[in-house]
């Protein structure tokens, strides 16, 4: 692009990279062959009650906005499952907003909240659009490294070691995309302590919070004196398998849900109401295809991780959602060339582990919410790569 078409530009948008993540499903969607682990989205298909319920709704001629907050059956749906899930009482009327996925969620919740200077922490790796996001939103990216050594959960320590004057947001990912880190209780405590102390509001994406293994799922909002400074972010895209059906939630103090209201309402106005009505039907009757795919990743994700270490690529064992991140440094091999050559070698697709920040780097992302077949297909290719390349 030559210099006066980039000065057109702002300098928000000129700031944010282009998604790693994007960058290998482009070049995958021309390679059939390829086995991808390169993107999070469930290899299930939406069960099929759910997708009967979306087909309903349009057959039966539901085509028309429904309120900006969203269906109010579907508010009150997920202000039970909440109820249910943390004992936390919300306002379906004032205090939960339907959303065009949790990205939707995510990027209303800096709009909202940040202005421009404003620093907002979020443990690194991180999901790649958080940083876009504050950007997007004039913030300041504050990362905080997380280690294998600590399974890459994020610790209290780190980020006090982080606020500044500054500081206005924590935003966590639990469980955590790319790693699969999920965030101990104690660790929760810390960081709640700290919001309360210096006045800070936490913003938590549990888009993951349904798969979670051999471990303990902790809301920090559940915590004492959080509800009133949390936005929980969550969503029916991995648990339910409804990635392309774009439905989302934000539940939230009133008064920030009303002042995200504003910007939801002259930029989406509303999820599509046949997904919201598919999302009814998957919180009254979904339970059991939750805990079916629950159980298989689980399946899957002991299978792959333990290849991987077998093969010497070191790899934490992930406790909630369905990626593995393993080290691939003691290959000789940055992370962007291990998974380039890789693709293009043995047509396995992973993502490099500095897409998602630079305590990323000399690690891949592999999503394995693919088949289990196709899972050990894929460690046999991986294999045969490593030790052509030793």
């Amino acid at each position: 692009m030559d210099t006066l078409k980039r000065e057109m530009l702002s300098q928000r948008v000129r700031i944010v990279k282009p998604s790693g993540i994007r960058k290998f499903f482009d070049i995958i969607n021309t390679m059939p062959q390829v086995i991808s682990l390169g993107v999070g989205e469930p290899d299930f298909v939406t069960p099929e009650h759910i997708r009967q319920a979306g087909i309903d709704s349009i057959q039966k001629g539901h085509t028309r906005y429904t309120s900006n907050y969203g269906m109010l059956e579907l508010r009150q749906e997920i202000a039970a499952l909440l109820e249910r899930r943390y004992g936390l009482s919300y306002d379906p009327a004032t205090q939960i907003l339907v959303t065009v996925g949790v990205s939707e969620g995510v990027d209303l919740a800096m709009r909202t909240l940040i202005d421009p200077g404003d620093e907002v922490i979020s443990p690194d790796p991180g999901y790649v659009a958080y940083e876009a996001d504050i950007i997007f939103s004039g913030g300041v990216s504050v990362p905080v490294p997380t280690y294998a050594e600590h399974n890459f959960a994020v610790r209290a320590a780190e980020i006090e070691a982080a606020i500044t004057p500054r500081t206005k947001m924590i935003l966590l990912g639990n469980p955590n995309n790319p790693t699969g880190a999920v965030i101990p209780r104690a660790e929760l405590e810390g960081i709640a302590r700290l919001a309360i102390e210096h006045d800070l509001i936490v913003a938590v994406d549990e888009v993951y919070s349904r798969l979670v293994y051999d471990t303990e799922h902790v809301c920090i909002a559940a915590l004492p004196g959080m509800q009133e400074r949390t936005l929980i972010l969550d969503g029916f895209s991995k648990a339910y398998a409804m990635t392309g059906w774009r439905v989302g939630y934000v539940a939230a103090p009133a008064y920030i849900l009303e002042a995200m209201l504003k910007v939801h309402q002259y930029t989406i106005m509303c999820a599509g109401t046949a997904a919201q009505e598919a999302a009814i039907e998957a919180l009254r009757h979904g339970e059991a295809d939750v805990q079916h795919m629950h159980d298989d990743y689980e399946r899957r994700g002991r299978m792959f991780v333990d290849g991987l270490n077998r093969l010497g690529l070191t790899c934490c064992e992930p406790h909630g959602a369905f990626y593995a991140f393993p080290y691939v440094g003691n290959t000789g091999m940055s992370d962007e060339e291990f998974a380039e050559k890789l693709l293009f070698e043995e047509y396995v697709a992973v993502v490099p582990g500095s897409s998602f920040g630079a305590a990323g780097k000399g690690y891949v992302r592999a999503a394995y919410c693919t088949a289990y077949d196709q899972l050990e297909e894929a460690l046999v290719r991986i294999e045969r790569f490593v030790k052509k390349h030793q």
